[in-house]
């Protein structure tokens, strides 16, 4: 395997490319890149390794993990700690890594959901897959509606205080428990840096739940998970449904979202895309950027050609109000 040298104009374009977390010390690029797909064992190895290397080179530093992500379980986070060992090693401190527990994991009543001791075991086996001593970032990955929110919750701020984790952050909780769970962390000197949700062209929850705007009113970032919709904010499902695709797999993306409605809005998307003389992804990831409170778009990427041209939209023009109109 070749020896990895990190491009040296990696950060040539720092304003551009990055923007503040909330109200922290922490900058997060624009475009960060996720590992749920195409980095699990059943992945290539060298594809995977590309990928990273490409995003690196060109100031992607934020790389976003799950215990469970892969397939296999954890096999994502072990592809992430070979190449930790082989790539990254001497850059650890220019990568913002996280990793999140909450979804099941292991057999048994002690593998899933939000107990201390889940949440404690699986960051330790989290950092020895990732060959990592402690981790930049720690999610409860989803609510858990039975576990005393304080236990989980004090169960991150003792993760953040024992050095395994700088960070804490919450994905995917309901505003209100969201809400309880900011204030007994800041009360805790363990301030939330950040939420995670599905925001993106065709799914506004976090908008129209009020969850963005908090992020906005009390200083903590926000970062979309699926800001494409699993492709569906692509020129992929146009006219058929691509054979290797996701859709056609029918896992997390099935055949019954291509509905009338959508292929109307997704036309209406690539009308405005061809305006701005850019590609369907490229537009959706700029009007997400372009959204209040918003820190970055969490991308997953299958070469390092559909990484490098989304990308681009860190560098997009703003859009005009006519523009706005037509993707309302």
């Amino acid at each position: 395997m070749d020896r990895y040298i990190a491009s040296e104009r990696r950060y040539d374009n720092s304003e551009q490319i990055y923007r503040r977390c909330g109200r922290s010390g922490i900058l997060l690029p624009k475009i960060s890149l996720g590992f749920w797909h195409n980095f699990g064992a059943v992945d290539p190895f060298e594809r995977s390794r590309d990928i990273v290397r490409c995003a690196f080179d060109n100031g992607i530093t934020h790389f976003d993990l799950a215990n469970n992500y892969g397939p296999p379980y954890g096999s994502a986070e072990e592809t992430f700690g070979k190449l930790m060992s082989t790539d990254f090693k001497p850059y650890r401190d220019e990568m913002f890594i996280c990793t999140k527990a909450g979804y099941d994991m292991w057999p048994g009543p002690y593998g899933n959901w939000g107990s201390r001791k889940y949440l404690m075991a699986s960051l330790d086996q989290s950092l020895r897959r990732m060959n990592l001593d402690y981790v930049d970032l720690f999610y409860s990955h989803r609510y858990d509606p039975l576990t005393p929110l304080d236990e989980t919750l004090q169960a991150i701020v003792d993760i953040v205080r024992s050095g395994k984790a700088l960070y804490a952050g919450i994905s995917r909780w309901p505003l209100e428990a969201f809400k309880y769970a900011h204030k007994y962390l800041q009360s805790r000197d363990v301030p939330l840096l950040i939420y995670q949700g599905r925001l993106n062209l065709l799914d506004r929850a976090p908008q129209e739940e009020g969850i963005t705007e908090y992020c906005k009113e009390n200083g903590i970032g926000f970062i979309s998970f699926s800001p494409l919709a699993q492709g569906l904010l692509t020129e992929k499902y146009l006219n058929e449904i691509p054979e290797g695709s996701r859709m056609s797999r029918g896992r997390s993306l099935t055949s019954d979202r291509l509905t009338d409605e959508l292929y109307s809005y997704l036309n209406r998307l690539k009308e405005v895309a061809d305006r701005r003389d850019e590609d369907m992804a490229q537009t959706a990831l700029t009007w997400l950027l372009s959204q209040e409170g918003v820190t970055s778009a969490l991308i997953g990427a299958s070469s390092t050609n559909q990484l490098l041209r989304n990308i681009r939209s860190i560098y997009s023009h703003p859009f005009t109000k006519e523009e706005n109109d037509l993707l309302k």
